[in-house]
Parts: structure tokens; C-alpha cells; sequence
């Protein structure tokens, strides 16, 4: 498996090849992961094997997201994939490692299946050159990259559907990351309340996750500010890390609830589980997602789900079954309204816990696994072997890499040239943020 983020890294896309990795290996099959080193590792731990993970250096993530400029291929790489001797590969991004599994896909002549995890067009605020240019830039070599693979799974039927209408002709096939609901089930939410000076009484709204602005936190800030103001004696418990931390903070301070807030930082393992027990609503608000992972793992615990309609959440929160699905232009204030109306109809949370259980079952990771293996199996039987297309098919790909860097050296220029001209229009070329240190395309 090749993937741009990895453990110790916290996010959505580290934490499914994580469990994927862990799950096939108790199916009896070997797995080896090529992913980055991280500067700041050293002193955090994974439950990795290290002879297990291939760990190349001088990647890192670009400005806290998953994209990087590209790198030449290492010999590491060769070297490694001969010596394990791989029937198949995976890779889990079309960018920098994406490019580099593709090439060993063609030069071992083998099989190349692709996870399309992210909608990378809406991610583009970390980039130097962030535009409407810039969306299609990505959504083509997504979509690009796509077409070069045997097979592509999508996390969710949303994400299916999508990739299908940008052209993604390859086979897709929907598997999302499962969660382990024993797991989740035997959190100790009362430990984790008496951690953090929860009383057990207190009613507790929880989110966890990446704290990053495409996640729609400080909306979801505001709605549980509002939320907290009218309920004095609940409390808004928020678990991850990021550059929207100082944004939930001081919105909380501006609306007086600063002193029901509690954020405790990136949460793994038992913490992890006992987080969530310790919830009685979980609550989400991000448009960006193609996948619900947190939320199946907030049901898993036992836990009702309040969030907008959006891709990855829909197909996990069933309105009125486990939780609520809003409409994804519900304001703020409406959003808090639900938050109380459920605060004060207990009997709501008592009717949802069925729903809640049967969803985590639903999503479960010895599902997800074995649903995998199958594809692996399928993909190896129809793969066709080297032929003359195939061999085409990288020089494809370099044509496409070469047109694309053309298009992002005209993007860098023209935002330059903003910058000389001394304009502010930041809303269609995201000047500000220009490329003054001449770093290539996210690819």
C-alpha cells in the first residue's frame, strides 16, 4: 500500500489504511506500507512493525493536508518492493506516492487499485495557488489518475456516484472503512468524565476529528456555543488537532461559554473509545467529507449522530433512527434548536439506540475486510498482463504530469503577477498566497 499519510499522522486516511493493514493480516496476507517519515515522530509510537512500513524520507505533508510535491523515485522503493514480492498494489493517493505506485504497478506488471478518499477540490486552500483553476486542476488528475487503475474504490456511494459523473471509467466498487464495534462498545466513558471534571450528569456534546477549516467547525462552534448559552449545565468536549483550533476557542469565548468547553488535544486508543462513551450526542457539521468514519465509530460507542447532509454523512445517519440528517443549509441557530429539542426529549435518545447498534453492525471492519479481499481477488483474475496498451499507459500518465505542470506554472505566474501589479483580488487567484519559493504541482 502506498499512501501519502501514515501513523503517527491523525486523519481519516491514515486511521483506514491502519485498520485495513491490521485486518488483512489476520486474514493471513502480507502487507507492506510505503508511506512518509515525519520529522516529529520520534516521539510517538505506532503499533507498527517497522520492518513493515517502508519509510521514505523528505516527504511531508504541504501545510498540514495531504498535498506534497513530487519527488524522484528511490531505489528504497525498488529494493523493497523485490525483495517482498507483492501480488497487487494499492495506492491511496493520486499525488507524490500515487505517481510512485502507479510506476511500480507497470515496471512489476501489477495490478494498481486506487481508494479515491478525498474530494481534493476542496482542499485546495492549502495550496499556494488556491482558484477555480486550481479545483479543476486537481479533479483532473484525480480523475486521471483513476482511469490509469485496474480497479477504484470509493468510501461511500456519494463518492461512487461522483467520480462516475467527472468520467472515471474503471470498475469502482464501494467499501468503506469499517469500524470494530466490540471496540468502540467497551469504552469507559465515566473514566474519561472524571479526567476532565464532567460530572455524570452533565450532558456532554462531543466531536472528534481533524480540527481544519473544510471541516465546517466554526459553524459547528457557533451552533454548540448557542446550544451551551441556553443549557448552562452541559458542556462541548472537542478531541483532535489543527489550525482550527484557536478558531473554536475564541468563538466560545466571544459567546461566554469558554468555561464548558474542554479540548483534549489528538485522542488514540482506550481515550479514543472512552471519548465517545462519554457523549450522549455526537454532533458534525462538515460538507467535505467522503466518508462518515467518525460517526460510524460515535455509533459503535452507542452514541446518536446530529449532522448536516453531505456526502459520507447520508450514508451512515438515518434522520430519526440514529440521530438527525439537517439540511446542509440549516443555520446555526437551527442547528442548536435541534440540539435542544433532543436535550429535552430524553426519550428520543432511548428511541434511537437500536438504530445507533445496527448501523455500527452495518459498518463493521470484518466486513469492510473481507469485501477487500474479494476485490484483490477479483482485480488479480481479470488483470490482463503486460501488453503493448499498458505499456502506454505510463506514458500517458507523464503527458498528463507534463501538461498538468504547465497549467500550475501559469497559475504561480499569474498570481505573481497580481502580486506586482499590487491587486487584491484574492477571490479568484488566491494571490496571497502565491508560490514565492517556486514549489512545484501537488503531484
Amino acid at each position: 500500500m502506498f499512501t501519502n499519510t501514515y501513523l503517527p499522522h491523525v486523519g481519516g486516511v491514515a486511521r483506514s489504511v491502519s485498520c485495513f493493514k491490521r485486518d488483512l493480516r489476520k486474514m493471513g496476507h502480507r502487507v507492506l506500507i510505503m508511506a512518509p517519515v515525519y520529522t516529529d515522530a520520534g516521539e510517538q509510537k505506532t503499533d507498527d512493525k517497522e520492518s513493515d512500513v517502508v519509510r521514505l524520507p523528505a516527504i511531508q505533508n504541504f501545510s498540514g493536508s495531504d498535498f506534497s510535491v513530487r519527488i524522484p523515485l528511490p531505489l528504497i522503493v525498488s529494493e523493497k518492493m523485490n525483495a517482498f514480492a507483492p501480488d497487487i498494489i494499492h495506492s491511496h493517493h493520486p499525488f507524490l506516492l500515487g505517481d510512485t505506485a502507479m510506476r511500480m504497478a507497470r515496471k512489476c506488471n501489477l495490478p494498481l487499485v486506487f481508494t479515491h478518499h478525498t474530494l481534493y477540490e476542496r482542499y485546495t486552500h492549502y495550496t499556494p495557488v488556491d482558484s477555480p483553476a486550481m479545483k479543476r486542476f486537481v479533479i483532473e488528475l484525480a480523475t486521471r489518475y483513476a482511469n490509469h487503475c485496474d480497479h477504484v474504490i470509493a468510501p461511500s456511494e456519494s463518492i461512487r456516484h461522483l467520480i462516475r459523473d467527472r468520467g472515471v471509467d474503471a470498475p469502482v466498487t464501494v467499501i468503506p472503512t469499517g469500524v470494530d464495534p466490540d471496540f468502540f462498545a467497551a469504552g469507559g466513558g465515566e473514566l474519561f468524565r472524571q479526567r476532565h471534571g464532567i460530572a455524570t450528569n452533565t450532558f456532554v456534546l462531543g466531536h472528534i476529528g481533524r480540527l481544519a477549516p473544510e471541516k465546517n467547525l466554526e459553524y459547528l462552534a457557533g451552533a454548540a456555543a448557542i446550544f451551551l448559552k441556553k443549557h448552562r449545565g452541559s458542556v462541548f468536549v472537542v478531541a483532535g488537532e489543527g489550525p482550527s483550533n484557536d478558531a473554536i476557542r475564541r468563538i466560545c469565548e466571544h459567546e461566554g461559554v469558554q468555561k464548558q468547553l474542554i479540548m483534549t488535544g489528538a485522542l488514540t486508543g482506550s481515550h479514543l473509545a472512552d471519548a465517545y462513551d462519554a457523549f450522549d450526542l455526537f454532533v458534525f457539521a462538515s460538507k467535505t467529507e467522503t466518508q462518515g468514519m467518525v460517526l460510524t465509530e460515535a455509533m459503535a460507542a452507542g452514541v446518536p449522530v446530529i449532522a448536516l447532509d453531505a456526502s459520507g454523512a447520508r450514508e451512515v445517519v438515518i434522520d430519526k433512527k440514529n440521530g438527525r440528517l439537517l439540511d446542509g443549509n440549516t443555520s446555526a441557530e437551527q442547528f442548536a434548536q435541534i440540539l435542544s429539542e433532543v436535550y429535552r426529549d430524553t426519550g428520543t435518545l432511548e428511541e434511537w439506540n437500536s438504530g445507533v447498534k445496527e448501523t455500527a453492525a452495518h459498518f463493521s471492519r470484518a466486513k469492510s475486510a473481507k469485501t477487500l479481499e474479494h476485490l484483490y481477488q477479483i482485480t488479480l483474475q481479470a488483470f490482463p498482463g503486460r501488453n503493448m496498451s499498458r505499456d502506454k499507459e505510463i506514458m500517458g500518465w507523464d503527458n498528463l504530469l507534463k501538461a498538468l505542470e504547465i497549467e500550475w506554472g501559469l497559475l504561480v505566474e499569474k498570481a505573481r503577477a497580481v502580486i506586482t501589479v499590487g491587486t487584491s483580488d484574492s477571490k479568484n487567484i488566491g494571490a496571497d498566497e502565491a508560490d514565492p519559493e517556486g514549489q512545484g504541482p501537488p503531484c
